[in-house]
């Protein structure tokens, strides 16, 4: 009995031996298929996918005669702008219109106090009388001796001082003339008018107000609307460019420069009428480094403001055998511009261009494009040299259109 259990414990250590190594080859069989499945799988290659063509709408470039205009910011300026004065000291005794309103040439603006000058009037007029009396009585007394002298009567002195008093006393008459008319101007002073039709400022002066002609005299302004002028510069750098251009024959000017000019307001609108360039100033400004230009237009309804704010737009100017392509199609890279183009093989190129300046929603080429090559214009953006191409038609029609 006590030897049957030893036995029977030997007999399970055995089982469990046969057991884990049975179970360790079973887990090793399993691993090495696994492996040997995963090298399998990692040895087949996805399917490769297509890539799908770049749907675009390509123009082919063609040279053309295009009218431009260049747009520069202005200011309106009245053609006479005349500062109302006073031209004599004394009290402001009445404003005679109302500001801000339109003036006409001789309407009455400002009333001085006419009492001093009307004084000082008569009393030149007095003085005037006197010296005329004076006059009188000599002539008479010359009257008397030149007889007396001729019969030698009286002497040559006598002679002689008659004459001079004479003189003296029309010399004296002029004089007295003189002061009364001054006195007459100066009274006249007293009422202000406008020496012109425009629209009228605001009073400088007050009723009540001295004013003298040096230190307080200016009382308002007066702007005439018609004609309006309108002032714009041009840099240096710009005018040294038409003229670059004008050389290559890339611009072109209208003859004797006559342009058409157009003004477009502050809230995009644009003002009836045309003007036209009247004086271009022949020196260099030494502080801006401009020159001003001058337009003219008619202003009969007073549309036009002085001090406003416009646009400019010169119209006349024409580029001969100009490139013109949509912005769209023209990209902006690190260093340049540029746009694709495609070639004869169907595949697009990069190109870079020298652009100018915007005609509506075109842009000029200078350079780096010639007449005949077709441009990619919508779609430009998701282009790449590895792109496939699918042209869908020009651009602004669809590819029935096109085909049409």
């Amino acid at each position: 009995m006590g030897v049957r259990p030893q036995r029977r414990g030997v007999s399970d250590e055995g089982r469990l031996a046969d057991r884990g190594g049975r179970r360790c080859v079973a887990i090793a069989r399993i691993a090495a298929l696994a492996l040997a499945f995963a090298l399998s799988a990692c040895d087949k290659k996805p399917p490769a996918q297509a890539i799908p063509p770049v749907p675009v709408t390509v123009m082919t470039v063609t040279q053309q005669e295009t009218p431009v205009d260049f747009i520069f910011t202005a200011q309106t300026q009245s053609s006479r702008e005349v500062e109302i004065r006073a031209r004599v000291d004394g009290f402001l005794d009445k404003r005679a219109y109302t500001e801000g309103s339109l003036v006409h040439a001789g309407q009455v603006m400002f009333v001085m106090d006419r009492k001093p000058f009307e004084a000082a009037l008569q009393t030149a007029k007095g003085a005037l009388a006197q010296q005329q009396a004076r006059l009188t009585v000599s002539k008479a007394n010359l009257a008397r001796v030149l007889p007396l002298a001729a019969q030698n009567a009286l002497s040559q002195k006598d002679r002689d001082d008659a004459i001079g008093d004479e003189k003296q006393a029309e010399a004296a008459v002029i004089s007295a003339q003189g002061q009364v008319e001054t006195a007459e101007l100066n009274l006249s002073y007293t009422i202000i008018k406008s020496p012109l039709t425009g629209l009228s400022s605001y009073a400088r002066e007050q009723e009540g107000s001295y004013v003298t002609p040096t230190t307080s005299g200016l009382l308002t302004y007066v702007y005439q609307l018609d004609p309006m002028w309108v002032n714009f510069s041009i840099s240096e750098n710009e005018l040294l460019r038409y003229r670059d251009q004008i050389t290559t024959g890339q611009l072109r000017f209208p003859p004797h420069n006559q342009f058409d000019v157009t003004l477009i307001l502050a809230d995009g609108s644009v003002f009836p009428g045309q003007g036209h360039i009247d004086f271009t100033n022949p020196a260099f400004s030494s502080e801006t480094g401009t020159f001003l230009v001058r337009a003219v237009f008619e202003n009969a309804k007073g549309t036009l403001r002085p001090g406003q704010f416009v646009r400019a737009r010169v119209s006349g100017a024409v580029r001969p055998n100009a490139l013109l392509v949509p912005q769209r199609a023209v990209l902006q890279g690190s260093k340049s511009h540029f746009l694709w183009v495609v070639e004869s093989d169907g595949k697009p190129h990069q190109r870079v261009v020298e652009v100018g300046e915007w005609h509506g929603d075109d842009w000029f080429i200078t350079d780096g494009l010639h007449a005949g090559e077709r441009v990619i214009v919508d779609g430009a953006i998701r282009v790449s040299a590895e792109s496939q191409l699918k042209i869908t038609g020009e651009p602004g029609k669809t590819a029935q259109g096109a085909a049409e």
